[in-house]
């Protein structure tokens, strides 16, 4: 056993820094770990575990989030959020920074993905921030520390992956825990938003004209309904997260043909690109079951877990030891793979010290959420300065302050956990 715990985690870990696809480097290292430790026979299952990784009702959820956020994305929908918003804030001194942000937290509401809703933001803020005269890393890091929001404030993908591989885990109140937490991240980035435009003079709001409010309320507010349909079927038991999913679907197709923003050629681009993002997804999933089937049969999480709570039995000390890995995780992968990855090693610590899985569930969002802002990889930033075609290296000298205002939430999550949990506890749902 010892010897296959050893293949699972070095294949693993060999692959992934030759730069195979997280994909890949789960299925092979589940593969080869299950062929040592088990008999040739075992390796009959390998089909059907990776199967049943995906046969599962709530993941059903996936490509239809997916759908919704690319269908939104299509109709215009991020541009009129931009003009409202832009109405709501005004012209002011670091307004537009303040505009990205907030059109990121409402945007994450609909998409659920990080990295999809940077994109969408960063594609049309960005030239209306050059033009005001900020910096293009700046602009960069603001967006991507704003779309970090999506996998927190529902619908989250990754949370609906923790819900799936999670026993016992309400996802509704997962959904429930992450919006406050959510709001919070969004507030705390627009400190360091204003007082870096303010110190260095960004946006000069001479000449700038506020867009009609009821006008640009009423364009908008299509966008705007979406969130309160989703959350509104949840907590009025109208229907479930995965029939929740549907709902937004159809009703972004509605929006889309409201604006007239789709013919069938647009509805064929959005139908294939929602596929193949989904498929990707599901591929990670279908693997990453292998992975854990592998390391659970084997032992070899167990023992990882054994091994952390060995070194110290404060449980303080050991959620922090946990932050920094899931922190260290978000720095190189995308949310949804770190939750499979680290989930089957991290679920049995949490069970052991008492943690409530739905606290623990937002607080490595929020982690992750941090690692998606920081480099070397940070995917919402790559995407971002993609987008402003400026290199990451150029915007570590402002990410840095959004990173500190998320792990000042995260601290504070950490110590108030009712600012995670009472909201779900309020609605009735089961934490």
């Amino acid at each position: 056993m010892i010897t296959a715990n050893l293949v699972l985690v070095a294949v693993f870990a060999a692959l992934l820094v030759v730069g195979a696809p997280i994909a890949v480097s789960l299925g092979l290292a589940g593969f080869a770990a299950i062929a040592v430790g088990l008999d040739v026979y075992a390796l009959q299952s390998v089909a059907q575990i990776t199967y049943n990784s995906i046969n599962k009702y709530p993941l059903i959820a996936i490509p239809l989030f997916v759908l919704t956020g690319a269908v939104f994305e299509k109709a215009g929908v991020a541009a009129r959020l931009v003009t409202f918003m832009q109405a709501v804030v005004g012209p002011r001194r670091g307004g537009l920074a303040l505009v990205a942000i907030l059109v990121c937290m409402i945007l994450g509401g609909m998409s659920g993905s990080g990295p999809a809703d940077a994109a969408a933001v960063a594609t049309i803020m960005i030239p209306s921030m050059r033009r005001a005269g900020y910096p293009d890393a700046f602009s960069a890091s603001v967006i991507a520390a704003g779309a970090s929001t999506a996998i927190l404030i529902p619908p989250s993908l990754a949370l609906v992956i923790y819900g799936v591989l999670v026993p016992g885990v309400d996802l509704r109140a997962l959904f429930a825990a992450g919006l406050i937490p959510g709001v919070l991240v969004g507030c705390a980035l627009m400190i360091p938003t204003l007082l870096i435009s303010r110190k260095h003079g960004f946006d000069d709001c001479e000449g700038q004209k506020r867009p009609p409010f009821w006008r640009s309320f009423w364009e908008a507010l299509p966008g705007l309904f979406a969130p309160v349909i989703i959350l509104g079927g949840l907590r009025s038991g109208l229907f479930t997260p995965t029939e929740a999913a549907a709902v937004a679907a159809v009703y972004g197709f509605i929006v889309g043909v409201a604006y007239r923003a789709f013919d069938l050629k647009g509805i064929l681009e959005v139908l294939a690109e929602s596929a193949e993002t989904t498929a990707v997804i599901m591929i990670i999933i279908a693997l990453a079951g292998l992975f854990a089937f592998a390391g659970s049969t084997l032992g070899a999480f167990d023992q990882a877990a054994n091994a952390i709570l060995a070194l110290t039995n404060d449980p303080t000390v050991v959620l922090c030891l946990v932050m920094l890995l899931i922190l260290f995780l978000g720095m190189l992968l995308d949310g949804p793979s770190i939750y499979l990855i680290s989930l089957p090693l991290l679920y049995p610590v949490a069970l052991k010290l008492g943690w409530n899985l739905t606290w623990f569930g937002v607080l490595m969002a929020i982690n992750i959420a941090i690692g998606q802002v920081t480099p070397p990889v940070a995917v919402n930033l790559f995407v971002t300065a993609k987008v402003a075609n400026v290199p990451i290296e150029a915007t570590v000298r402002w990410v840095i302050w959004f990173v500190l205002a998320m792990a000042a939430v995260l601290v504070l999550l950490i110590i108030f956990p009712e600012l995670a949990l009472w909201l779900p506890m309020h609605l009735g749902y089961s934490v």
